[in-house]
């Protein structure tokens, strides 16, 4: 018998901000768009601890990614070792994306910061593997000495610094 998997969607585990935290990646990111939000009955609420009413769990998607956020409560918090990379073609892009998920976060070193909801993105050029994998040598190590100086990338500074 073969093992199919339909799909592969990751599930982020809040405490109680499921529904706020969909909503802000879904006004960040332009092909995005909420789906189904359902709630907690008054079954279970002796193991989950929810109010009857309450956001248990919220749909939504971006580029066509379907995620799923968990009121889950405040047993477990998110870490570097997961991280959603978002691969930009311009500074503007770039720009864009830090500066939202930034927001209320905190910034981190070579494109990272992690978000108001602590969870961790990396706002990447997608010029910058090209500078780094490039065959000469000499230009990809200048390119890798900017870009461990930089919080967020700046494109132009990785080219002059590559060239």
């Amino acid at each position: 018998m073969p093992i199919v998997a339909k799909s592969i969607q990751p599930c982020l585990w809040f405490d109680t901000e499921a529904e706020a935290a969909a909503k802000h990646y879904v006004s960040i990111f332009p092909n995005a768009k909420l789906g189904a939000i359902s709630r907690y009955g008054k079954e279970g609420k002796e193991i989950h601890g929810k109010e009857a009413g309450s956001v248990m769990t919220v749909a939504f998607q971006i580029e066509g990614l379907k995620f799923l956020a968990l009121n889950g409560g405040p047993l477990f918090k998110f870490t570097e070792a997961v991280s959603f990379q978002i691969l930009c073609d311009t500074q503007e892009d770039v720009d864009h994306f830090w500066s939202k998920l930034a927001d209320g976060g905190c910034e981190g070193q070579c494109g990272w910061l992690k978000d108001k909801f602590g969870l961790s993105w990396q706002v990447v050029p997608t010029a910058l593997p090209q500078l780094l994998q490039q065959p000469n040598a000499e230009k990809a190590q200048r390119a890798m000495r900017a870009m461990l100086k930089m919080r967020k990338f700046d494109i132009a500074a990785l080219e002059r610094a590559a060239a």
